[in-house]
């Protein structure tokens, strides 16, 4: 997150309820079968559960995911799972909760833990950790994440670091899927669900 945060799209320019539910079913009837709910944060909507309740009554519809920060996700996901989301992402690039508030400007790592618990608790097999891997940040944490596997319905995917830097290609925080993978490899020979995207 950057210093100066990030302007919000004023809600004039936001799908409405009904614009989603309608593109939604343009798109299953068409044979589409996986909608993932992303943003932005789709839990800041006030009527997700409801979006989610209509999208996951669409004929055909076989998965309902959501891509999340995790922060108020906790409260709402023994709604949101009784509305038909049935699949997770959670984002979380750093398991440690002073570094997490550096890197995000704010607290919340702790609401974020909560959220993958509960999601394992409500019974979401798996559920997705989504990390972004940066040099000098939080890549000495790769082994940590691979530990989260061990015990716990979770999958882990490492995320190569896009390096833009406004218009320029700025390599100095990206740690290779390669070298990630190399770190684990190393660390365990135990079964873990390890996922790289590049």
């Amino acid at each position: 997150m950057p210093a100066e945060g990030v302007e919000l799209t004023p809600k004039s320019e936001l799908l409405s309820h009904d614009e989603i539910i309608r593109i939604a079913d343009l798109f299953v009837t068409s044979g589409v079968d996986k909608i993932r709910l992303t943003g932005g944060e789709p839990t800041i909507r006030k009527d997700i559960e409801d979006i989610c309740l209509h999208l996951s009554g669409l004929k055909g519809l076989k998965t309902l995911a959501m891509t999340t920060n995790g922060i108020v996700l906790s409260k709402k996901l023994p709604k949101l799972k009784e509305c038909g989301l049935n699949a997770l992402n959670i984002s979380l690039d750093t398991l440690v909760p002073a570094k997490f508030e550096f890197m995000t400007r704010r607290k919340g790592h702790s609401k974020v833990m909560e959220s993958i618990d509960a999601a394992v608790e409500l019974g979401y097999d798996p559920v997705k950790v989504n990390c972004v891997i940066m040099r000098g940040m939080n890549d000495d944490e790769i082994c940590n994440f691979v530990e989260l596997t061990r015990h716990k319905p979770i999958n882990v995917r490492f995320i190569e670091f896009m390096p833009f830097d406004g218009n320029v290609w700025n390599v100095k925080k990206l740690v290779p899927y390669a070298e990630m993978l190399d770190k684990v490899v190393r660390y365990t020979s135990e079964k873990c669900t390890i996922m790289f995207f590049h």
